[in-house]
């Protein structure tokens, strides 16, 4: 079992910047980041491997950084030119071998 501790969440106006962490009770080896609006399903927003490679969404390219210090099991997403559309819960992922875990979810808000 993995638990996953989410912190950062908050409201911030359009163009403002957020950091969401996220802590693994234990290593892991995938980690990122999903998100999931009203009404609308569960996204992909970033994913950072063990070795350090990234994948982003299209709709955050440019704006939002996913990296990870493996020492402490964390996961971070540095948003930056935040939009009232990236308002949502985001939800912190890891994989371990073949099992995925979530985190219970931050509240992002972007206010226009």
């Amino acid at each position: 079992q993995v638990q996953l501790v989410e912190s950062g969440g908050g409201l911030v106006q359009a163009g403002g910047s957020l950091r969401l962490s996220c802590a693994a009770s234990r290593s892991v080896n995938r980690m990122g980041w999903y998100r999931q609006a009203p009404g609308n399903q569960r996204e992909l927003v970033a994913i950072i491997t063990s070795g350090d490679a990234t994948t982003y969404a299209d709709s955050v390219k440019g704006r939002f950084t996913i990296s990870r210090d493996n020492a402490k099991n964390t996961v971070y997403l540095q948003m930056n030119s935040l939009k009232p559309q990236d308002t949502a819960v985001y939800y912190c992922y890891a994989r371990v071998l073949w099992a995925d875990y979530w985190g219970q979810g931050t509240q992002v808000t972007v206010s226009s």
